[in-house]
């Protein structure tokens, strides 16, 4: 691959920005997600020749950001420790097979190329021309995935059978009732009758190709694989979260506050339980919730209330906590597709806003949808969550760089400020519906237990034995699931998605309360040097148009503004 340019008058975000052209080059999918190439049709190479042309892309980054000089410029020197921070990450992680054994239930190749297809333009004939071509290039995309898990293979370096099993039941859902009857032939049921018979076949051509690589595997990979540990052990943990948090973590610290801070919302959880049912436990009090509590009917229909309540949510606090430039006060709520994991998610908008930030929700089959437990989850993927520092990130990144407000994102920053964003709402006193605290509360807690069981699962710790939950005992699945599922008011689907998550993608669920954690230290420093005189709005939009930030830089960084 050859490097960007690394001409003597270049800058770290000049740098960054031709990284992210070469990125597009060697991964479509990163073109597409960002706006920047609508009309391309390719998909990565997935295979072990992709993974090696992606790492000297990387090594040859961080060469040329190594030639260039010593910026007294802030924002030249985010970015630099920004690139350096991401970019040493990633290449440790492919060096040590990572990308050869990279299956889970929500970031692989086949999920990444299933997703851009949601993400591509529709508007005309040519752009489904486009989605067409791009459909039939799906079984050398996953061709080359298989391959590099067959490298993989052939290193003695398996996923664990609980993530080959997922990925493929999730497959099995992706197929439907046959190549026919695939999602990707009703994807393209609605496309233009010009284009019906190319996009017909090339959605046979792609449900053929998912087929095969469920088929795979179910196959030897399954059968190898077995007696492949969930647990990842320290080593390769400590690399999987530097890559999510942007920091080289002291796990037992973290380890240790989670408990403390499990036992805080545990107590905040039986007054509100007390509130809500008098006499009930926290898990009792969200039983009733669900059958009892407000509820809307029908996926369409929870749709709309979705969208509802991100549209209020930004009349009421655009002026007031924050100031939003018009591109950023649309956002669309979606459904997710069938064979998606539980957890609701955000894209993000095109770089020319063409295309809006969306939210999106699993379904998972359901029709009736509480709201208890809703309200305060889309006040994270929405507004003024993921969507507000997403989308203003688009805003600004023509004053920051390409790489800082996209690529480069570290998920404590983002899923810091989303956790953030459910508590401001609590703050401001938004959470008035019944039970709506509850499930504020109910996702903070899910997210301490994460840190507790995510560490505590892939490092076998043992649980302190001053705890009533099995004292002493080393951590496991099963306890890992025992745990999640008595302290969680979500329901049994829900629960055994998220555990094969967090141990398929160690170190991803510990981002978002220790990415919170920051985001409130970083507040309480600027309230305290500011006192009298600090401006909540205008830290907050300050803090969001700084772009991407990993956990070692993020709290000094708010502190300061």
């Amino acid at each position: 691959m050859t490097p960007p340019d690394s001409a003597p008058d270049s800058t770290p975000r000049r740098l960054a920005d031709r990284y992210v052209e070469a990125t597009a080059d060697l991964n479509p999918i990163v073109g597409t997600a960002l706006g920047i190439r609508p009309h391309d049709a390719g998909l990565p190479d997935y295979s072990p020749e992709g993974i090696a042309a992606t790492d000297d892309l990387a090594r040859s980054t961080l060469a040329a950001l190594d030639t260039l000089p010593d910026s007294s410029d802030v924002l030249e020197q985010r970015c630099a420790r920004l690139l350096r921070n991401r970019l040493n990450s990633s290449l440790a992680l492919s060096e040590a097979g990572e990308s050869l054994r990279a299956v889970n239930n929500t970031f692989t190749p086949v999920h990444a190329v299933r997703q851009i297809f949601l993400l591509m333009p529709s508007a005309t004939d040519e752009d489904w021309a486009v989605i067409a071509r791009r459909l039939a290039n799906i079984p050398r995309a996953y061709a080359g995935y298989r391959a590099a898990l067959e490298e993989g293979a052939g290193r003695g370096l398996y996923a664990a059978p609980r993530q080959v099993d997922a990925l493929a039941g999730q497959l099995d859902q992706w197929l439907g009732d046959g190549v026919t009857g695939s999602w990707f032939a009703s994807f393209v049921a609605p496309g233009p009758d010009a284009q019906r018979a190319d996009l017909d076949a090339a959605a046979r051509v792609a449900a053929e190709a998912v087929a095969t690589t469920r088929d795979f595997f179910r196959g030897a990979y399954r059968r190898d694989a077995e007696g492949t540990p969930d647990a990842v052990g320290a080593e390769r943990y400590a690399r999987h979260a530097k890559q999510w948090t942007g920091s080289q973590l002291d796990l037992d610290e973290a380890y240790s506050w989670a408990w403390v801070e499990f036992a805080r919302i545990d107590t905040e959880m039986q007054a509100e339980a007390e509130r809500i049912l008098p006499g009930s436990t926290p898990a009792e009090a969200m039983r009733w919730l669900d059958t009892e509590a407000e509820a809307v009917e029908g996926e369409e229909a929870i749709r709309q209330r979705l969208q509802l309540m991100m549209d209020e949510a930004i009349a009421a606090l655009d002026g007031t906590h924050f100031d939003l430039a018009e591109p950023i006060r649309t956002v669309e709520a979606m459904i997710a597709p069938p064979g998606s994991a539980a957890a609701p998610y955000y894209t993000r908008p095109s770089l020319d806003f063409a295309r809006p930030g969306r939210t999106w929700l699993p379904t998972l089959g359901r029709t009736r949808f509480p709201l208890w437990d809703l309200v305060s989850t889309w006040y994270h993927e929405g507004v003024p969550g993921h969507h507000l520092q997403l989308a203003q990130w688009v805003h600004v990144a023509p004053q920051l760089s390409r790489y800082q407000t996209s690529i480069g994102s570290t998920s404590a920053d983002t899923e810091g400020w989303a956790l953030y964003a459910e508590r401001l709402m609590d703050e401001l006193g938004y959470l008035t519906g019944e039970g709506h605290r509850m499930g504020y509360l109910d996702a903070q807690q899910i997210r301490a237990v994460r840190v507790i069981i995510d560490i505590g699962m892939h490092l076998e710790l043992e649980i302190p034995k001053d705890q009533p939950f099995h004292p002493g005992e080393r951590w496991t699945h099963e306890l890992g699931r025992e745990f999640f599922g008595a302290n969680c008011g979500r329901d049994p689907a829900f629960a055994d998605s998220e555990l094969v998550r967090y141990l398929g993608i160690p170190g991803q669920a510990i981002s978002y309360k220790l990415g919170e954690r920051a985001w409130l230290a970083g507040r309480a420093a600027a309230q305290q040097a500011h006192g009298a005189d600090f401006d909540l709005k205008r830290w907050h939009m300050a803090a969001l148009s700084m772009g991407s930030l990993g956990l070692d830089d993020l709290t000094a960084e708010l502190a300061a503004l």
